[in-house]
């Protein structure tokens, strides 16, 4: 069986100002063709298929699009919720949908209740377990602690055990949406540390032929039979590295995997490039950046005027701007409250604008900041009159 395995597709999302719902749209056409020309038997969409719990309607509409579009090719298709999804919401509807062949799995409850396809070779369980926040199911699955391993082992100890009453030889593939201990993490995945460490071990899937997992944004492979397909489109420039892609995977007739990594459709590549901003603007080999989205890192030791409309000038597409100034480092022997020992509230403003912009304030400015101080003062006088 032929299983093409997808993830995080955060319908919805913005990267920094750019509208990325075309792109989305682009990536879902190209999925589409991609079933259509390799064969794929089954669709595998392991969680965050929106970007929040209340998406807006345009990404309601693609997603619904996508739904139609995948049933109208008549391929299973099996999704779970993710993190950043609402399972109530993308849940609605699933039994009437389960017969178009589109099965929402988003109840935890029901995570040891496969969808079964068949190929010429027998059977294929494919278990959904959405992604279980641990203090809301710990009491459903039995479990004395609100923690990651405990809740998702827990599932799976269902998973295994409704695997051992089918028929010999049954092939399973589980669907989850979880940080598992070996992926690499990127800046664009929401936290779900809860009471503790949120990564949960490999081993913890042991006993199924395929995990496909969803949650971290970069393709990844945890061993042969757990993979991570990471995002179709990059939604931080920590994913610069990032080849977006998704697995075609081949379940053999005795449980053996072969997987092809199918690179998606991205708009425009990411750059991140640091310099002065003059250097960054002189610099012969950053041509090549210059159609690229980009974050550029200015080294400046005072902030330059204007830096981010002459940056666009070269680079049209610059997203982000920071600033981390080449200075001597201070003392390290001189600590922090030392060095403020008696200097007036007024004096360590005008070291923090100093340090931050390279260059102190003028007088005009040190008026603003004096100003400012005396309200405060008299804001605190005053509250302690009225007690």
């Amino acid at each position: 069986m032929r299983l093409l395995h997808t993830s995080d597709w955060h319908l919805g999302r913005s990267f920094h100002r750019v509208n990325m719902l075309d792109a989305q749209a682009a990536f879902i056409g190209h999925l589409l063709a991609t079933v259509r020309e390799r064969d794929v038997d089954a669709v595998v969409v392991a969680g965050d298929v929106y970007d929040r719990a209340v998406p807006p309607l345009a990404a309601v509409e693609l997603f619904d699009d996508a739904l139609h579009r995948l049933a109208d090719l008549g391929v299973p298709t099996i999704m779970i919720s993710g993190n950043h999804d609402s399972a109530r919401r993308l849940g609605v509807g699933a039994g009437l949908i389960d017969r178009a062949g589109i099965h929402l799995r988003t109840d935890p409850a029901a995570c040891a209740e496969p969808v079964i396809l068949t190929d010429p070779h027998g059977d294929v369980a494919f278990y959904g377990l959405p992604y279980l926040e641990p203090a809301l199911v710990k009491d459903a699955f039995g479990v004395d602690k609100a923690g990651h391993e405990a809740v998702i082992g827990a599932a799976m100890d269902r998973v295994r055990a409704d695997l051992a009453g089918r028929a010999p030889g049954t092939r399973s593939v589980v669907l989850a949406h979880a940080f598992v201990s070996g992926g690499q993490a990127s800046d664009s995945e929401r936290d779900i540390t809860v009471g503790g460490v949120a990564a949960v071990p490999a081993g913890v899937f042991e006993g199924v032929d395929y995990a496909a997992l969803g949650h971290l944004h970069g393709s990844q492979t945890l061993g042969e039979r757990v993979r991570y397909s990471g995002s179709p489109l990059p939604y931080s420039f920590s994913e610069a590295d990032h080849r977006k892609s998704m697995w075609l995977v081949d379940l053999g007739p005795d449980g053996h995997i072969e997987a092809e990594r199918v690179d998606c459709p991205v708009p425009r590549a990411l750059a991140r490039i640091r310099g002065t901003l003059d250097e960054l603007l002189d610099a012969p080999d950053l041509a090549r950046h210059e159609d690229a989205w980009v974050e550029a890192t200015l080294t400046d030791a005072v902030r330059p005027d204007d830096p981010m409309a002459r940056l666009c000038e070269r680079f049209p597409h610059t997203l982000s701007l920071v600033f981390a100034p080449d200075r001597a480092p201070d003392d390290p022997d001189v600590s922090y409250a030392q060095r403020l020992q008696g200097r007036s509230d007024q004096q360590i403003a005008e070291d923090f604008v100093t340090h931050v912009r390279g260059a102190g304030p003028d007088e005009q400015e040190q008026e603003v900041l004096r100003s400012a101080f005396d309200a405060v003062r008299t804001d605190a006088t005053l509250r302690e009159v009225a007690r």
